[in-house]
């Protein structure tokens, strides 16, 4: 009484298909952009990153990312020595090193 009756619809012609590329068609752009803006540039930083990570050098002064600044003493494969004070050295992995500072930055 209240509810009508449901009817199939009738087989798409073959025109249907360019509207289903036209409607797929801002996914795609917004998708381009994103890999332009956003994931691009992240890829780039990291490939930086991993260069200076592994140009790190016994004298080097660093920044961690804990906000620790001093002079490398020890290198190994995957933690460095860094020295903070005299006297004062810690172990630290790697990539907590977030940036190679200028000489003579740590006195």
């Amino acid at each position: 009484m209240f509810i009508s009756s449901a009817y199939a619809q009738a087989p798409a012609a073959g025109g249907d298909m360019m509207s289903t590329l036209t409607g797929m068609l801002p996914l795609l752009l917004m998708f381009v952009v994103l890999y332009f803006v956003m994931i691009r540039p992240q890829m780039k930083r990291q490939k930086e990153h991993k260069a200076m990570i592994e140009a790190l050098a016994k004298g080097d002064e660093v920044a961690t990312a804990g906000g620790l600044i001093g002079r490398i003493s020890r290198l190994g494969d995957t933690y460095v020595g860094v020295e903070l004070a005299t006297g004062v050295e810690v172990q630290l992995q790697r990539n907590a090193i977030v940036q190679v500072l200028p000489k003579g930055t740590v006195k």
